[in-house]
């Protein structure tokens, strides 16, 4: 929001492919034609979704980067299932010479994974999950559309599944001796590429280090967290990055989170990022149980208490991957 100079971000855009489109992965909607009809997405593909982003690589190709934020589950079917090879819209993506696809866990031909310079934000389970029930039950779900809890898209196992792959196919790295080129997924010529250039991976494929952000880290000590995550993907950093509570910002996130209305609305009332007067304490688990049957009923304490112990451990997978916070300057 705060970086309209150097980057042009992309707000979720594989979630019209994941729950509307024709190859879409998700149940949420599987028997509501109508909600699929009425979200203007129905006939969205994972293809459609790429190209309009590489249109915005084409668009902003001398100048800006092109930052996406979005989710690990969009791309990797649910429930641990396997998919069946890429997305069929992505095959102008692949690169089928070199493409190794036999143990990717996502609808991406392996190639274009290559293509983006990834990095991953976890939150811990305990926290995230009763966050995201609460947007699917009363009075909330009436702005989300959300009417039920769906324990597959915590997204954490998905996170996981994605982290692994590629590190394993060394598109991220965690021990470097020399630091990884940060201009990892812009395009390698000079001249100004047509569409089709870039759906013929005109792009570096170049390994980048493994960044992986917690929110606890940035909410207690949001600069020197920031200051290390514009390290690792090569972007300078500015004390300004923390504040959005200019005009022209606030339109910008206002409009960037009102296709997944009721969802950020913490995020679109705030104006800064600021360390947390405290840290925050870990309960115990029966001081969270309590807490949660007082808020969602005993119902909704059982199926949030059955979600966080079951993703608890692939975020502390990834937990021991997170970058440390820099020392203020």
């Amino acid at each position: 929001m705060t970086r309209s100079d150097a980057l042009t971000c992309v707000h979720e855009p594989y979630g019209d492919a994941f729950y509307y489109g024709p190859e879409r992965m998700s149940s949420r909607y599987e028997q509501d034609e109508a909600a699929r009809e009425k979200s203007g997405y129905s006939e969205v593909t994972y293809g459609n979704v790429t190209d309009r982003i590489m249109d915005e690589v084409v668009q902003n190709v001398s100048e800006k980067r092109v930052f996406i934020k979005d989710m690990a589950y969009y791309i990797v079917p649910p429930n641990g299932d396997k998919p069946s090879g890429p997305a069929s819209s992505l095959a102008g993506f692949s690169d089928l010479a070199s493409d190794d696809n036999s143990s990717n866990p996502t609808v991406f031909p392996t190639s274009l994974l290559g293509q983006f310079h990834w990095t991953f934000l976890i939150r811990h389970p305990r926290k995230a999950i009763p966050s995201y029930y609460r947007c699917t039950i009363p009075p909330l779900n009436k702005k989300t559309g959300f009417d039920y809890f769906m324990p597959s898209e915590a997204g954490y196992i998905e996170l996981r599944r994605l982290f692994e792959f590629l590190l394993a196919k060394g598109l991220i790295v965690n021990d470097v001796t020399e630091k990884p080129i940060s201009d990892a997924g812009k395009i390698q010529t000079e001249s100004n590429p047509t569409l089709d250039e870039v759906r013929k991976n005109v792009f570096k494929n170049t390994p980048v280090k493994v960044t992986v952000v917690d929110a606890d880290d940035l909410l207690d000590n949001p600069e020197g967290t920031l200051r290390a995550f514009c390290e690792d993907v090569g972007l300078d950093f500015s004390p300004k990055m923390l504040k959005w509570d200019d005009e022209e910002s606030q339109r910008t996130a206002k409009e960037a989170f009102e296709k997944w209305n009721g969802f950020h609305d913490d995020a679109i009332g705030s104006t800064e990022l600021k360390p947390r007067e405290h840290k925050a304490k870990t309960p115990t688990k029966e001081e969270e149980d309590n807490e949660w049957k007082e808020k969602y009923g005993e119902e909704g304490q059982k199926i949030i208490r059955e979600t966080v112990d079951k993703n608890v451990a692939d975020y502390e997978f990834l937990k021991k991957f997170a970058l440390k916070p820099k020392k203020p300057e």
